[in-house]
């Protein structure tokens, strides 16, 4: 379903120290080097990410039209767009106030 929350990826300056303190608040157990396995959602944890933020990506039908839609409402479309096997189409983007979000195609 459209709109729906899909994944979430945690971008921080040092991933395993980040894998540790997630690890050890909530019990997360990792299911490979950089991605961890909710009863919701999954996270995908990355280092060497001097911004340490959550991003949420948001389920999307048809990523092109979502990506023109951001653009008329004001929002931005970060970088390329990507394309990852198992994963999806995928882009990343920001709302008319900055806030950063992704938006997946699977």
């Amino acid at each position: 379903m459209a709109g729906e929350p899909t994944y979430i990826e945690l971008g921080v300056p040092d991933r395993d120290t980040a894998k540790a303190f997630y690890g050890a608040l909530f019990g997360w157990q990792l299911t490979g080097p950089g991605q961890a396995d909710t009863a919701g959602l999954s996270i995908g944890f990355h280092g060497g990410d001097p911004s340490a933020l959550f991003e949420v990506f948001f389920a999307v039908d048809d990523l092109d039209a979502s990506l023109a839609r951001v653009r008329e409402l004001g929002g931005q479309v970060h970088g390329e767009l990507h394309d990852s096997p198992g994963f999806g189409r995928w882009a990343e983007c920001a709302d008319d106030q900055g806030v950063r979000f992704g938006l997946r195609q699977v």
